[in-house]
Order: C-alpha cells, then structure tokens, then sequence
C-alpha cells in the first residue's frame, strides 16, 4: 500500500505516522500566560536535539479554529517553558491534562497537581515528576496555517530538575531509575521498563 499525503485528509496523515513513528517520548510542557496563569499539556512529537548547546524542540498544532493553543502562545508571549519528564505514575494526570479548557483555567488547578518553582525561568514545574527541563526558546516556526497546521518550538535547556532519588553514582540521572511512558498510536502508550542491550 502506499499512502500519498495529498490524496488523503489530514486525520488520515495523522493516524498514519503516530502508528509509524513509535514509541513517541512525551513533553509534558508547563508555561504561563502573560496574566500568570499556568499552562500545562503533553505533547508527543517530541525529542532532543543537541548537546551543544543543549536544545529540545516540541510540536504543537493550532487547535481547529486554526488558533495556537494555549502552551504556543504562551511560549510565544514570554519565551520560556519547562519540559516536565511523564513516568507511569502521571499518565493518567498527563492525560487529563491534554482537555481542552480556556486560557484562563489553569490545568494544575485542574489536575489536582502541586507547582514548583524553577530555578531559572518563571514558569513552574510540575513538583513531583522525576526531572524536569527549564527551557527558553531559540525560535518558533509555523509549518502549516489553519486547522491542525503544524507548529515547531526549540527551546535551549537552561537548567536540570533531577529528583535524588533516580541520581546514579556518576552524579547524573540514572536512566535504569527512571521509568517513563511513551505514545502509541491512537489513544495507546506504552511503558520503558523493558529494556535490552
């Protein structure tokens, strides 16, 4: 079968590389609006970039009025997020969190989740997650306009959240510690505990 992307409809291009592209890690980014208020969604075209310097980026889409969501122009306004890491724990939180509510509802709040402060960037970090990232953004692109058009932010790591707890003996997070979830196709995820060499 081949599948040409421009005989098929955008939810068909869609289902087509979440089913390919697996397992996806997951962003669990965490902003604040101009007004303070506290912003927080997963988003699963994700990864890291470089080391040097260090840099993630994330892809948000436009929601289907064709407007940015909430964490794009969040980042936009103040150029800061923080990149919380979803181990099993938070996956039902992490879902909740994806609901689409309005830019004056915070999804802490309405998460039952608990903020803590970062160290340098004003936007806060979920508290109890294992690590967390604090990122300013080098650049924002719109790749596509309109309903679902596709957004990509890169963002600089300008600081490491790592809990004592999945520190390793070498001082650094100890990856065998940490035990994260990644996005399926579909509304499927699936768990890092089985591991190879």
């Amino acid at each position: 079968m081949i599948i040409d992307p421009n005989d098929v409809s955008i939810g068909a291009v869609y289902e087509s590389m979440v089913a390919l592209i697996t397992p996806r890690p997951i962003a669990w980014v965490s902003t604040l609006s101009a007004d303070g208020i506290a912003n927080l969604a997963p988003y699963s075209f994700f990864g890291g970039v470089g080391a040097n310097p260090p840099t993630v980026m994330f892809c948000p889409v436009n929601r289907l009025d064709g407007t940015p969501k909430d964490t794009l122009a969040n980042v936009r306004a103040n150029g800061q997020f923080v990149v919380n890491v979803v181990t099993e724990e938070f996956a039902e939180t992490m879902k909740q969190s994806a609901a689409d509510v309005r830019p004056d509802e915070d999804e802490f709040v309405l998460t039952g989740l608990q903020k803590a402060p970062s160290v340098k960037v004003e936007v806060p970090r979920v508290a109890d997650v294992v690590a967390a990232m604090e990122c300013e953004m080098l650049t924002s692109m719109q790749l596509g306009p309109g309903r679902g058009g596709a957004n990509l932010v890169v963002g600089r790591i300008v600081s490491f959240y790592v809990a004592d707890s999945v520190v390793g003996k070498n001082g650094l997070p100890d990856p065998e510690q940490i035990f994260t979830i990644g996005r399926m196709g579909g509304p499927r995820y699936t768990r890092t505990r089985d591991r190879f060499e």
